[in-house]
């Protein structure tokens, strides 16, 4: 069997540390040169939560060669009109593509390789790239021991190509396979949208989003809003994610917000050490994010049944003034959500999953 990580950055790079370390054939495609001779040169090196160097296969995309039979998709999502083409030629009927891109990018990356072909997935754990060859794991290892990766089909049939790719990710930690995909997507989403989100707009890491008064109470309220949208939009968060049920999260008024304020700092407990990879990129000079595919992906599930998300649009709205103004966030930010902290409107959607 032939796998290839497409877009070996961060999560890719220790993803195909791991597969490679199991004795699988992989091979880890990214188009920064550098990385790529570096791992080809001195190996995959993983710091942080574990550390380790495994010797990889890497290449350019323009290098691929041959047919790839699973190909875990993780380039960032403004890279897809680029990358999926590339692809395209490396691929054959019986191959599949499971995306574990952040957001909801299944139906962008099946217009590219077909429904037929396409899996998706999600990521329960954080890296941080280091430089050419390194990233490091941020999340606890009991984390990535636990949950490290959700997958699931699009028709959410189980296959048995399904149970293959089960297969090979659990040689990095526990893989579940889902009866609803969507359920999984929004629940990761809500991570991202909510805590990656809070990251970037400030400016600093979970942590910092944790112990900023201002900033961990807007992130109640970004919360309250994914939660909200998913459900408005007929999808059903999962009952256990990472020890927490997200729809608990949902609140109504300021004494069901207090409620849900232990089950944040839970949530955040293991992932104090994350950084958003947004903030990360915007840290590198890269200065396209992938905020509209996460937070974005709330803010239109909202218009999409006319439930406000003013939380989620000022997240938005930060993000973009430092991509076109090419200035990173600050934690001087937080001042940016007092007018709607001053302001709130408490929208009782409240209904029985």
């Amino acid at each position: 069997m032939r796998i290839a990580i497409m877009g070996a950055g961060s999560l890719g790079t220790i993803l195909g540390a791991f597969i490679a370390k199991s004795g699988r054939n992989v091979t880890l495609v990214d188009p920064y040169k550098d990385h790529v001779d570096a791992l080809n040169r001195d190996g995959a090196k993983v710091i942080g939560e574990v550390e380790f160097i495994q010797p990889v296969k890497a290449c350019l995309p323009s290098e691929m060669n041959g047919i790839y039979d699973v190909v875990f998709y993780m380039t960032k999502a403004p890279s897809n009109k680029a990358a999926l083409p590339q692809l395209l030629p490396h691929i054959n009927e019986n191959s599949v593509v499971i995306t574990l891109q952040n957001g909801i990018p299944e139906e962008a990356v099946a217009s590219y390789v077909g429904k037929e072909r396409t899996m998706g997935g999600t990521v329960g754990w954080g890296a941080v790239f280091q430089g050419p060859g390194v990233s490091k794991l941020t999340s606890k290892i009991e984390i990535v021991e636990k949950h490290a990766f959700e997958i699931g089909e699009l028709d959410d049939v189980v296959k048995e190509r399904t149970y293959k790719v089960k297969e090979i990710l659990e040689c990095m930690g526990h893989t579940s396979i889902l009866p609803d995909l969507a359920g999984a997507r929004w629940s990761k989403l809500f991570l991202n949208a909510v805590y990656s989100g809070m990251s970037v707009a400030i400016g600093g890491s979970y942590g910092d989003v944790e112990d900023n008064e201002i900033a961990f109470k807007v992130s109640t309220f970004v919360g309250n809003e994914v939660v909200k949208a998913a459900r408005l939009n007929g999808v059903r968060l999962i009952d256990d994610f990472q020890g927490v049920d997200l729809k608990e999260l949902e609140f109504n008024n300021e004494e069901e917000r207090q409620k849900a304020i232990e089950i944040c700092h839970k949530l955040l407990k293991p992932q104090r050490a994350l950084t958003a990879s947004m903030l990360n990129d915007l840290r590198r000079g890269i200065w396209q994010t992938e905020i509209d595919e996460i937070c974005g992906s709330v803010s239109r599930a909202g218009k999409k049944v006319g439930f406000p998300t003013p939380f989620t649009d000022k997240i938005i709205e930060l993000v973009y003034r430092a991509q076109n103004t090419q200035t990173l966030p600050t934690i001087e930010n937080v001042k940016e959500f007092e007018p709607l902290l001053e302001n709130i409107t408490y929208y009782n959607t409240a209904e029985a999953y």
